[in-house]
């Protein structure tokens, strides 16, 4: 039986060719990606905005202002509506009682639920969470902090594990991805919550490994090729790497296809943000964060020079050395 091969042996793909229309589209999503974060924003969830969060699911698409009304006149605070998911499912945002009670915000929300299971008698309510503000204030800076810190982490390791110029080129791709992400999330008005923070810190984990495949590469071949153009020997690198990350990103995203369409909608920000993040962490590494290493000037002959001195320290460690049976 033969193999399933989806990139052929000598597949031989000129990626450095383009690599100045990669860095220009890659500018241009990055500042479209921040500025829709900055013009609409993100839909955070009661995770990180505080307040009780409803979800009212109806028998048709209900008419959000009667709705909106039914619930004002309960004299509970400014209420927000928005539909999640699917046009009969509604997100219900108020905000908490003024006491911390627990019982005081189950009453609030049997208040709520009562009055609209009165005028529309087919809803059902999947489920409410309640923030207070002290903890998503608390939140928020613990997921900025978590994805900062992840960014910062793998950058440093790159540097050290191999030169700085892999490390700077790894916090390049992977703030690209992160920033696509948001911008996503902007755009779409999709609900912004800790699951989507973990599947931001899911996608740096799953673009940093495919990151480190192609750098282990072009290691090897910078010391195995010490005479051949970067140019080429980068396209050489990720031609032999491509087997691999085509395969890996195809199977990833089948699994996230499916939990898009059948997971529901509790688990569509999720799946959304995953199979976007893989899209773009694929095209950061592939595209961008491998032929950036030639813009910054890296060189085979970064490894020679080390190689030397370290060859160099070992004989004179081995000089140092007293040789065995002789007199100090």
């Amino acid at each position: 039986m033969r193999l399933l091969k989806l990139v052929p042996d000598n597949t031989n793909i000129g990626f450095v060719a383009v690599r100045k229309i990669a860095f220009a589209l890659t500018v241009l999503l990055t500042i479209l990606a921040v500025a829709a974060v900055g013009a609409r924003g993100l839909n955070l969830g009661v995770d990180f905005v505080g307040g009780l969060m409803m979800e009212a699911k109806f028998d048709s698409p209900p008419p959000l202002d009667r709705v909106r009304k039914d619930i004002d006149r309960l004299n509970v605070g400014d209420v927000s509506l928005q539909q999640f998911g699917d046009p009969r499912t509604v997100s219900i945002r108020l905000p908490l009682p003024e006491s911390s009670d627990e019982g005081a915000t189950n009453a609030l929300v049997a208040k709520v639920q009562g009055a609209i299971k009165a005028e529309y008698p087919g809803v059902s309510f999947s489920r409410y969470d309640a923030v207070s503000g002290k903890v998503s204030d608390e939140l928020i800076w613990n997921g900025i902090l978590a994805v900062m810190l992840a960014v910062v982490g793998i950058a440093i390791f790159s540097w050290f594990r191999y030169e700085w110029q892999f490390g700077v080129s790894t916090f390049v791709a992977i703030m690209h991805d992160v920033l696509m992400t948001l911008g996503f999330f902007a755009i779409t008005q999709l609900e912004f919550d800790l699951n989507i923070v973990a599947a931001v810190l899911t996608i740096i984990g799953y673009s940093i490994n495919d990151k480190m495949v192609i750098d282990d590469r072009i290691r090897e071949n910078m010391r195995k090729y010490r005479k051949m153009d970067m140019k080429a020997l980068i396209d050489l690198s990720v031609n032999e790497t491509l087997p691999r990350t085509v395969m890996t990103s195809l199977t990833v995203t089948l699994a996230l296809g499916a939990l898009l369409i059948f997971g529901g909608h509790v688990l569509r920000g999720f799946s959304a943000a995953m199979l976007l993040g893989i899209v773009v962490g694929t095209y950061s590494s592939v595209y961008v964060s491998s032929s950036l290493l030639i813009s910054l000037g890296l060189k085979p002959q970064i490894l020679d020079r080390k190689a030397t001195g370290l060859a160099a320290e070992g004989e004179r460690v081995t000089a140092r050395a007293p040789v065995d049976g002789a007199r100090p």
